[in-house]
């Protein structure tokens, strides 16, 4: 039987900020998003509000028992997701991946446009298959709801995704390496870098990382690319010259 709405259990760690770690206060960025779990026969509906970004890893426990507590996966409603960055990405990547470690799947029943354009721009789209609304699925049997995972199917997308990674992840690399060593960047700020001046460019991210490469050859940015990169430098060293909270 499916559980009532009102039962549905609020998840929040927006008050992470007030934590401590071994008497100490946290350094972990707070949290500005949470989730509203609701198991729904065999599959759980998670419904994320708020932002999605380095704070947001802090949801990654909760994501994760939420599906291990389902039988056939989750279903995503990111309709109250206001920002998503590269970190938001990557927490939605590894419930995935988590996924189909355990032969589950993860579907977006309500995506949002900030996420829509990091997975057009990171062509990591087709990795989560879209699930019809929750009002046709309520009343129906598991496997009338989401279709049952198509083992085949899910393989040849990672196939093809690896593929179009091992063409593309070099030059990626390569980039982010001009930025590590040009601007004194970690490797996590150089990818946050990449990531968010393809997304305000709206470029895909191995066309970003080749025009990078190519300005060592002397070939030089767009104007407004290069403003773009600035800016993202700029933010970048100021996250990872800030003193821990």
């Amino acid at each position: 039987m499916p559980e009532p709405a009102h039962t549905a259990r609020p998840r929040t760690r927006q008050d992470a900020d007030d934590m401590t770690v071994g008497g100490a206060p946290s350094s972990m960025p707070p949290c500005l998003a949470t989730i509203h779990v609701l198991p729904v026969g065999e599959r759980t509906d998670i419904r994320i509000n708020g932002e999605l970004d380095f704070g947001s890893r802090q949801l990654r426990n909760d994501l994760e028992e939420a599906l291990d507590d389902s039988a056939g996966g989750v279903d995503l409603d990111l309709g109250g997701v206001g920002f998503c960055d590269c970190a938001g990405l990557n927490l939605l990547l590894d419930l995935r991946r988590r996924a189909m470690d355990h032969g589950k799947t993860v579907t977006l029943r309500v995506s949002c446009p900030p996420v829509d354009r990091l997975l057009e721009l990171t062509g990591a789209r087709e990795l989560f298959p879209q699930a019809g609304p929750a009002s046709e699925g309520a009343g129906a049997a598991p496997d009338e709801r989401v279709p049952r995972l198509d083992v085949d199917g899910e393989l040849r997308r990672e196939v093809a995704e690896l593929r179009r990674a091992m063409r593309t992840r070099p030059g990626i690399d390569l980039a982010r390496g001009i930025l590590m060593a040009t601007f004194n960047l970690t490797p996590e700020a150089a990818w946050t870098v990449l990531v968010t001046a393809s997304q305000n460019t709206n470029t895909k991210l191995h066309v970003l990382a080749q025009d990078l490469v190519d300005t060592v050859r002397g070939v030089p940015l767009p104007e407004e690319v290069q403003q773009q990169v600035a800016a993202a430098v700029t933010r970048a060293r100021r996250v990872m010259e800030a003193p821990p909270a």
